[in-house]
């Protein structure tokens, strides 16, 4: 049986997005200090941070050679992934880790449902 591939891409995307909507993000207080090596030291700002800690999320498709994951180097700005496969990096939700990871482990997850072999790599900033 052969799969649409932009229809799975579509579908994952899709998935990844009402993710990101149903998402409960954890905001983040920055408190900038007179002293910063010293907690106890004068607060001179403090900023809120509505979408939380900042961070990098990416869909990582094995093989590299695998038909999804050419079609995701020639149609989506897929990527060759250090330790093998092609890796889509998630660019939306601005800096927010915690949205990038909600979008990644759903998109991931309709992949590996249609039988893609795929996994979510992500670091805090």
């Amino acid at each position: 049986m052969k799969i649409d591939l932009a229809a799975l891409y579509t579908a994952a995307h899709n998935a990844g997005n009402a993710a990101v909507q149903s998402a409960t993000i954890a905001p983040m207080m920055v408190q900038q200090r007179a002293n910063p090596l010293n907690d106890r030291s004068d607060l001179i700002k403090q900023y809120y941070v509505e979408d939380g800690v900042c961070g990098f999320a990416s869909i990582v498709v094995k093989p590299a050679n695998s038909a999804f994951a050419k079609y995701l180097a020639l149609n989506c700005g897929g990527r060759k992934s250090y330790y093998g496969g092609i890796s889509l990096s998630v660019q939306a939700f601005n800096q927010s880790l915690q949205k990038k990871e909600a979008y990644a482990y759903a998109f991931a997850e309709v992949l590996n449902a249609a039988g893609i072999n795929a996994h979510v790599e992500s670091r805090m900033d």
